[in-house]
């Protein structure tokens, strides 16, 4: 798998500055006085850096944003990278900064004088997730990125800082990762194996075949998957961090390693994209990797149902009737509305068996919510206003964009079938509500629940400000914040 760069924290060496290689990044801000190792670098340019930091230019950027000096003289480093960053500034502004730095990092290496700045780690953090490059299937000579070396006061304290942002950030990438391989590579038998590898950190993980899922009753999630190759499955993966006695917050994602839609095929334009369809469960995946990683204090399960959604002989068709793990029926209208047919039997699952404190489940399930809210915001709709605050005060802090959506009994009447319980899709209006209304059929009464449709964030076009166009590994870091914040001690 991909690894985020590692970063190397050494104490302000003001003499070594000059025989730097690659880029400096300077931390600086317009009308504020330069720091040792910047008045040390100004002293080798000749005064360059002081009247780059007082120009125009300089005074123009927005905190976070940078320039470059190219080629400075009296100093070995190829550029000067000059960033903008008050001393007291958000957390999103010095990833933002940190983020500038990875984008232009390259095999000359980057050393980052942050001196005493107090976001040190969060600049690191954001150089880490920004340098992410999946180049798994490009041919040719791959060019290796340099070192990177952080110069701080104090060391040891930023190298403890940045440790669990450092988790993070192999989570993070974990999930791009997975939701940037194609499906020929990434079959339900690969993402499965790469779940089971994650017991050498420290995961219970487990794999539960056709057979088992058919016994358990999950004819919902099985109707699925019944016209591709791949055999469908569910990974089961436990952390136990927390006390023996205390039930688990269960994260429960949706996996379909390809969409074509099924019977009811997608168009040709853009299908190739369906590769992503399994992001709920590469977030999951990611979340799970991460407090493996940092040894989080708290017990949480994560469940991924693994599928490949095919146009076969045995394919499903439209109008056909499944019955659920729960025992409701379900009528097939749209083959491709089947990512709520398999998190309904996973959520079930989940309840019967760990009866957990809480649930969140992610899906790239709806066109709907890319038309609502577009690529900037996942869709957030929950049965709990404490859970849902909670998480959407976690995803504010990491800079996640998340929106709440509204439910209610009323848009249940769309769900009424002719033939059966309800039906799986319910048109085009309200889509993304409707497709909530039908995931809160399997979430029992008393359960606090939350749905995250994350189909406009989970990959972009362009680059974002933490990663580049491709997989964002949106949810992970707000999910670890919400663990870290409701449920650690």
């Amino acid at each position: 798998m991909s690894q985020p760069l590692a970063i190397q924290f050494q104490t302000t060496d003001l003499e070594g500055l000059a025989s730097a290689k690659g880029r400096i990044a300077v931390l600086a801000d317009a009308g504020a006085p330069l720091s040792p190792g910047a008045r040390r670098l100004d002293r080798l340019t000749k005064g360059a850096l002081a009247r780059a930091v007082a120009s125009d230019a300089f005074a123009k950027l927005k905190p976070g944003e940078g320039m470059d000096l190219a080629y400075p003289a009296g100093i070995a480093a190829d550029a000067l990278h000059l960033l903008r960053l008050p001393k007291r500034c958000e957390v999103a502004q010095a990833r933002k900064a940190g983020a500038a730095v990875g984008r232009a990092h390259g095999a000359g290496g980057t050393l980052v004088l942050a001196e005493s700045h107090a976001r040190a780690a969060e600049v690191a953090f954001g150089l880490a997730m920004r340098a992410y490059d999946f180049n798994a299937h490009k041919s040719g000579e791959k060019s290796t990125p340099g070192p990177v070396t952080m110069m701080v006061a104090n060391a040891e304290a930023i190298a403890r800082a940045a440790a669990p942002m450092a988790a993070v950030a192999e989570g993070v990438f974990f999930t791009r990762d997975l939701v940037n391989e194609p499906a020929n590579i990434l079959t339900t038998h690969d993402f499965a194996a790469r779940l089971a590898a994650m017991q050498e950190l420290g995961l219970h993980v487990e794999i539960l075949e056709e057979d088992q899922l058919m016994k358990l009753g999950m004819r919902a999630l099985l109707g699925v998957g019944q016209g591709s190759e791949s055999p469908s499955k569910v990974v089961v993966m436990q952390w136990h961090g927390g006390p023996k006695d205390e039930a688990p917050f269960a994260l429960v994602g949706k996996g379909v390693v390809f969409d074509t839609g099924g019977i009811s095929i997608k168009p040709a334009g853009g299908m190739e994209d369906m590769t992503m369809d399994m992001g709920g469960a590469g977030v999951v995946a990611g979340v799970m990797r991460t407090l493996a990683l940092r040894k989080a204090k708290a017990n949480v399960v994560g469940l991924v149902g693994l599928v490949e959604n095919m146009p076969d002989g045995r394919a499903q068709r439209p109008g056909d009737v499944v019955r659920s793990m729960k025992g409701d029926t379900i009528e097939v209208i749209n083959t491709d509305a089947e990512g709520r047919l398999v998190l309904a039997d996973v959520l079930w699952y989940a309840q019967e068996r760990f009866k957990p404190t809480g649930m969140i489940n992610l899906a790239t399930l709806t066109g709907a919510i890319i038309v609502a809210l577009g690529h900037e915001n996942t869709g957030v709709f929950s049965n709990n206003d404490d859970l849902c605050n909670a998480f959407l005060k976690a995803a504010a802090a990491e800079g996640e964009g998340a929106w709440r959506m509204p439910m209610g009994d009323a848009y249940d009447a769309k769900l009424k079938s002719r033939v059966a319980d309800i039906v799986n899709s319910c048109g085009r209006d309200a889509g993304a509500v409707t497709a909530a209304q039908f995931l809160a059929r399997f979430v029992k009464p008393d359960m606090p629940w939350c749905h995250l449709d994350i189909a406009g964030t989970a990959l972009l076009k362009s680059d974002s400000t933490l990663a580049p166009k491709g997989a964002t590994g949106w949810g992970v870091m707000a999910l670890d914040r919400l663990i870290r914040d409701k449920f650690e001690r």
